[in-house]
């Protein structure tokens, strides 16, 4: 039996004639006859009965009828499925991010790709960058989105997308506020919310400092950028921080500076050594779509 027979026969058992059947299926009543003769000699007993020159389903027709119709039914999801996946609107896609990434840049993209992809299944995990290359590596998130400072050799794909530097978070009434750019010499005196260590920016921060000679008061350690940020708001101390952090503070309240010398670093995404999905690299393109409003925003040069 194939496909072409047991729509046939679903003709047939919906309409009740071949004649009707036939043109359900636009196709000639002869072609129609022959396709149900087939079906009825391979499956081994009788799907029809004949009266006066007409076709009737027997009760065995008409069970093999539900089945049938499973199949059918399950067929036209395969090409419904096919045929979304084809349009990218079926699949799923995991992302793992840092935190800064998830509360920020992130919620844009996701959002415009969603509009998009209304059927795509989209999950994300904030994580440190050693978490995201792990999830990478094993193949539990699709896309990891970081940063490159001191990224060590791993068995990953990498995609840069933006350059960041870093820069020197304050309250908008702080003495330095007035300043183009923070030299660390600056800083003397100051409290500093920071990232906990570890952290690569702080493990560089802490190297910056160490050859200026220059000693630190850490006054609060945190996680996260949002809660680094959400303290500076609260003038609790200053931050050198992830530009991306301009974008969770009310500007009214917190300014951002560049800071002498330099950090800078990549934000990258990263996959496994594998070729990427059509969903994957729809994704992609809708993360690089998002940088020029960055680098309007000033979060990336």
């Amino acid at each position: 039996m194939n496909l072409r027979e047991l729509e046939s026969f679903n003709a047939f058992m919906t309409y009740g004639t071949v004649s009707k059947a036939a043109e359900a299926m636009n196709i000639s009543q002869p072609m129609v006859s022959r396709m149900l003769a087939s079906l009825e000699k391979s499956v081994g007993f009788a799907l029809f009965i004949r009266k006066r020159n007409q076709l009737v389903a027997t009760e065995e027709a008409v069970q093999f009828h539900h089945t049938v119709l499973r199949t059918l039914n399950g067929f036209r999801d395969l090409e419904s499925s096919a045929r979304a996946i084809a349009n990218q609107q079926l699949g799923s896609i995991r992302i793992a991010a840092q935190p800064i990434y998830v509360d920020t840049y992130l919620l844009d993209v996701i959002a415009k790709f969603k509009a998009l992809h209304p059927n795509v299944s989209v999950s994300i995990t904030d994580s440190g960058m050693e978490g995201i290359l792990e999830m990478v590596t094993s193949r539990n998130c699709d896309l990891g989105i970081g940063i490159t400072l001191d990224l060590m050799d791993r068995d990953v794909a990498m995609m840069r997308l933006a350059k960041c530097r870093a820069v020197c978070l304050m309250p908008r009434d702080h003495r330095l506020a007035g300043f183009e750019t923070i030299d660390i010499d600056l800083l003397r005196g100051e409290k500093f919310i920071e990232l906990s260590n570890g952290s690569p920016l702080r493990t560089k921060v802490d190297y910056i400092f160490q050859i200026a000679g220059r000693l630190r008061h850490i006054a609060v350690e945190a996680r996260t950028v949002r809660t680094i940020s959400r303290l500076v708001e609260r003038n609790v101390g200053i931050a050198i921080s992830d530009p991306f952090a301009a974008l969770l503070v009310d500007q009214d309240r917190v300014v951002a500076r560049p800071l002498t010398p330099e950090i800078s670093w990549d934000v990258a995404v990263f996959h496994a050594n594998r070729e990427l999905s059509n969903v994957q690299r729809s994704f992609l393109a809708f993360l690089r779509d998002e940088i020029p409003h960055l680098r309007e925003a000033g979060c990336v040069l």
